[in-house]
């Protein structure tokens, strides 16, 4: 259990704290004849289907989402309140919005650990933060966090607000290890540590391994989430941030009114009931199936694929590419993404350039079929990269 004491308000701008919100006219009455927000009343001009007719789509949404957080105590029940749960437009406005309350343009910055999502230093850029880099210990594939050298960091740069933890990595598929979070979250660090959890509910045990309860004891803690991944709702964007109901009431003052559609916010109630949860749990644990059972197997049989870096707790694998001498050959997975994706018709990502992931290409576990072509595809263009070195 933590004992530092943690002051939210000595990180937060000025300004943020001393916000007085934009209150909009669904924060005070939802029900009755509405003849307080401007809406037309006589309804949308367009109505594809009874469902969207049933949302009253001419009326603004609830700003704060509150059965979809309801739910959500459903999926996380080791969060306690809907005061504890922030719902954005997808990851990226949580990310946004959390370098927009705290950390103040031109003096402070955000602490990554490459490899890692790209969003964070883009965030970062857009708003005039500085970014700190303490990579990842990489060898052997292990990406897990070098503490140490990250709390002596932290040290050296006392105006870093937010540091950003992804887990399962994105690329790395790999999870971080707890007492490693948790050493950071008791340290003498002042500002937020953000763990985002896109991949969570990929990882192989049948346990729910999300940080989300933790939250209860660190006040200094936010978890990230989304129904991008796990759900197959990524085309709604919805992110979600469980963290201390103090720093989620400041998000939600700094917030546009109505960040989320009717639409977005329907279909996440929708994805969040009990019959919804349930296929979401059998969809990912087939898919894992896919992955463990099938997809690493055949690639690791495949010629001039020299292993898979990283645990693969993802729904994406990071397959290495190598010479016939076994030694990584980044020229090579280079070669194989863009034939597969101008002539080939399949689409994977190329994550040569990061830290750690040299020669390799990021594979998203497909469908049966997509994994079958994708295997096949890759054996042809191997062999024949094989027989073209013979000549």
């Amino acid at each position: 259990m933590p004992t530092k004491s943690f002051d939210l308000e000595a990180i937060v701008r000025p300004n943020i704290w001393g916000l007085d919100p934009y209150r909009c006219a669904r924060d005070d009455y939802s029900d009755g004849i509405l003849l307080d927000a401007n809406e037309n009343s006589y309804g949308p001009v367009s109505l594809t289907s009874p469902e969207q007719s049933r949302l009253q789509l001419h009326r603004y949404p609830d700003p704060l989402g509150r059965p979809v957080k309801e739910r959500l105590l459903k999926l996380r029940p080791g969060v306690k309140s809907i005061d504890q749960i922030f719902l954005g437009v997808g990851s990226d406005e949580v990310i946004d919005l959390l370098v927009r309350v705290l950390c103040n343009p031109g003096i402070d910055e955000i602490l990554i650990t490459p490899p890692t999502y790209g969003m964070y230093k883009v965030v970062a850029a857009i708003n005039d933060i500085g970014v700190v880099k303490v990579p990842l210990d990489v060898e052997n594939g292990r990406f897990q966090l070098q503490t140490d050298q990250i709390l002596d960091t932290l040290k050296e740069h006392p105006n870093v607000k937010i540091i950003w933890l992804c887990s399962p990595g994105n690329p790395t598929a790999t999870r971080l290890k707890q007492e490693d979070v948790e050493k950071i979250l008791n340290s003498s660090f002042k500002g937020i540590v953000v763990v985002d959890e896109a991949y969570i509910d990929f990882s192989s045990s049948k346990e729910d391994l999300s940080l989300a309860p933790l939250i209860n004891s660190y006040p200094n803690l936010m978890v990230m989430q989304t129904l991008s991944k796990s759900f197959g709702l990524a085309g709604i964007r919805l992110g979600v941030g469980f963290a201390d109901s103090q720093l989620i009431s400041v998000l939600n003052k700094a917030k546009a009114p109505y960040n989320l559609s009717s639409l977005a916010l329907d279909a996440a109630l929708n994805a969040l009931s009990d019959k919804s949860i349930q296929t979401m749990k059998a969809t990912t644990a087939h898919l894992v199936r896919q992955r463990d059972e099938y997809l690493v197997p055949e690639l690791l049989k495949l010629p001039l694929i020299g292993g898979i870096v990283g645990q693969s707790e993802a729904n994406f694998v990071l397959a290495r590419f190598v010479d016939k001498d076994n030694k990584p050959n980044d020229a090579l997975a280079h070669k194989i993404y863009l034939e597969m994706a101008e002539n080939r018709g399949l689409v994977v990502r190329y994550r040569g350039t990061e830290l750690g992931c040299d020669a390799c290409l990021r594979i998203t576990v497909g469908t049966e079929d997509e994994n079958k072509q994708l295997l096949k595809t890759l054996r042809t263009l191997l062999e024949a990269e094989i027989a073209n070195e013979n000549k």
